[in-house]
């Protein structure tokens, strides 16, 4: 099948739709490109208007503050970035509001952190906001609060973020506005003879064939990032859509069935639930476990939970409940997941049999160390 046939099989079912918009299509070194991001409303505007749920990714707050305060560098500590975002934020959202408003569209600001989305109640909580505003026809506009965001709780680019809001709602399709046409083998920015990759189905051998990474001013994130998105996109079952926002007219390239454009990333045919895709993507591991060959093959190849008797080491302080690294004796990270015991307890029972856990600590919760309900092979 070609790209132009996937694509129309994915318009075909897409109505909740994604759509990234990064700091490099919005910003220039004199501020906010307002005509552009016009023209991106108009477009936006029109995909409502034929039925689509449309939910925007928008980066641009900290660009904003950097050319109304007079910065001509990008901040490197966090206090000052909050700053700038703070004062950058309340412009583009004002931009927004005001040229949706011509299409007689309503919007609303989500500013999320990466906490937001790895505490399970917040990321349910958020989810019915979502639902709510798109039943009742209004425009997300989401980006990461970087006024309160600690280095810890950073999504680290909004390329991340996209993807998250994507799997939280289910979306159909998940597009990311760059300021490149598409994935290309190699930077075409520095080579001259760099090829567009129209459709990816693999995402390990493209990973293997990408060479170097683009970066912008405004940009936090390259085109790694992106592939990096579109591979948690495609995780959680969702194709992605990556090309050029410089362009006028493309958001309706986008969405034109019978015009190929950018890079398509299919979805994963064996796609992780929306739990496992949150355990896997939402949540910092706090530590990790290593395993030995015969958990590994259980773990990986056949569907099994983690047993106290297959532990070899535990490194790092976690608690019941929290996610960390599995990894194999070359300490390679092959799943993760919730664990059922603390790093105390785990060093305490490593190597034994489950009938002995109650001896050693007292109490048995249960058998396993991490049931394969809450584990994720990657």
């Amino acid at each position: 099948m070609t790209p132009l046939e996937h694509k129309k099989n994915i318009l075909r079912r897409a109505r909740r739709v994604v759509i990234k918009i990064g700091s490099q299509i919005l910003s220039s070194n004199e501020g906010i490109e307002e005509s552009r991001l016009r023209g991106l409303v108009r477009e936006l505007g029109q995909l409502h208007e034929r039925k689509k749920e449309v939910v925007v990714v928008s980066s641009g707050a900290v660009a904003a503050g950097m050319t109304r305060l007079g910065r001509k560098q990008r901040p490197k500590t966090i206090p000052e970035k909050q700053a700038l975002a703070a004062v950058g934020q309340i412009k583009l959202m004002a931009l927004y509001e005001r040229h949706f408003s011509k299409f007689d569209k309503s919007v609303a600001q989500l500013l999320l952190t990466h906490e937001d989305l790895a505490n399970r109640q917040r990321y349910i909580n958020a989810k019915h906001t979502f639902e709510m505003l798109i039943e009742s026809s209004i425009i997300p506009i989401v980006n990461e609060n970087d006024t309160v965001a600690v280095e810890e709780m950073k999504f680290g680019d909004n390329d991340h973020l996209s993807a998250l809001v994507a799997t939280l709602l289910g979306a159909d399709l998940l597009v990311i506005l760059s300021d490149v046409q598409g994935v290309f083998d190699r930077d075409p920015r520095i080579h001259d003879d760099a090829q567009l990759i129209p459709l990816i189905d693999d995402m390990k051998d493209i990973k293997r064939r990408i060479v170097g990474e683009t970066r912008s001013l405004f940009g936090t994130g390259g085109i790694a990032t992106k592939i990096a998105a579109a591979e948690e996109a495609s995780a959680g079952g969702i194709p992605t859509i990556i090309t050029s926002g410089l362009e006028s007219g493309a958001i309706e390239k986008v969405f034109d069935a019978e015009i190929e454009v950018g890079t398509l990333i299919l979805p994963d045919a064996n796609h992780l639930t929306q739990r496992k895709h949150w355990i896997a993507y939402n949540l910092k591991p706090a530590g990790d476990v290593i395993v030995d060959a015969g958990a590994h093959d259980a773990l990986a190849r056949q569907g099994k939970s983690l047993l106290p008797s297959g532990l070899k080491e535990i490194r790092g302080t976690f608690g019941v409940g929290e996610c960390v690294r599995c990894l194999d004796l070359q300490g390679r990270e092959f799943a993760r997941g919730l664990v059922n015991y603390s790093a105390l307890e785990l060093n305490q029972i490593k190597g034994l049999h489950t009938s002995r856990i109650e001896k050693v600590l007292g109490y048995k919760g249960c058998d396993e160390i991490i049931h394969r309900d809450d584990l994720v092979v990657l």
